[in-house]
């Protein structure tokens, strides 16, 4: 989502995971920007997961849970590949509590050393960019052959926390049979983020999903927030302002201009859906 003011030609699509990975990742994704485009500024809004993503000819990067939006502009002719972890599911593939990764940006060489690099050279070997996203996609896989299993409360709390699920966050505990302080340690460890604060993410992504199945939302913004489970539209605008950096209105418009039918979240977008 975003775009520079001039001409830019790029694409952005989603995919479900392979069955192996299906656990662990939300989706796999490729962006690209065209060689004869404008540079292309890539808006994120978070999301509550973390990723491992490469611009083809770099070492991978991993990309925590984010607070908070992040621009980032890719130059013509870029490609990036990426994975996306369901929140909880990132310390099995990255190897490291999902507390630590929270904000983080930084080559994964850093972290995997030389093995990094590898994967780095044999994604830019790839011939087409869905081959390269499969390898990364199958680098993860086997990773997670030897990391830790999921934490089936924070697995759970993550369900109960989707869109259109739950009003009430205290709710959790007494759902979840745990403490207040137990269910916090034990989401902080697995998501990096507390309940309520993921339950603000989810949310909000559940409004960009809805806003998706409509051609002009930028023009339905009331109706968009009661059916996201704002309590009116100047909730949903606090909240955009927040975790956008800008108005749902502004937000939206930019994404009518410049993604449209060039981007493609169906998969991360479908279970939010579903939610509601």
């Amino acid at each position: 989502m975003g775009g520079d003011q001039l001409a830019s030609v790029q694409t952005y699509r989603e995919r479900l995971p392979a069955p192996l990975a299906a656990r662990h990742l939300t989706c796999v994704w490729v962006q690209e920007v065209a060689p004869e485009s404008a540079p292309y500024t890539h808006r994120t809004v978070p999301n509550g997961s973390a990723e491992l993503l490469c611009a083809i000819g770099s070492v991978p990067r991993i990309v925590g849970p984010q607070t908070g939006p992040t621009e980032e502009v890719l130059a013509p002719g870029s490609t990036v590949v990426g994975v996306r972890f369901r929140p909880g599911a990132a310390p099995a593939g990255l190897g490291l509590p999902a507390s630590e990764l929270v904000g983080l940006d930084l080559g994964a060489d850093e972290l995997w050393g030389t093995a990094a690099i590898a994967l780095g050279e044999a994604l830019a070997a790839c011939a087409t960019p869905r081959d390269a996203a499969a390898t990364l996609e199958a680098a993860i896989v086997g990773r997670l052959a030897d990391g830790a299993d999921l934490d089936p409360i924070a697995i759970e709390a993550v369900s109960r926390l989707m869109p259109g699920r739950t009003q009430d966050v205290g709710s959790l505990t007494s759902a979840l049979f745990i403490s207040e302080r137990q269910l916090r340690r034990r989401c902080q460890a697995a998501i990096g983020l507390a309940p309520k604060t993921l339950h603000r993410m989810l949310r909000f992504q559940g409004f960009l999903a809805l806003a998706g199945t409509h051609e002009r939302p930028s023009a339905q913004l009331a109706r968009l927030a009661a059916d996201a489970g704002y309590a009116d539209q100047s909730h949903l605008t606090r909240e955009s302002v927040r975790l956008s950096g800008i108005s749902p209105h502004a937000l939206l418009l930019e994404s009518e201009i410049h993604c449209g039918c060039a981007h493609d979240h169906a998969a991360s977008y479908g279970p939010l859906l579903a939610a509601h």
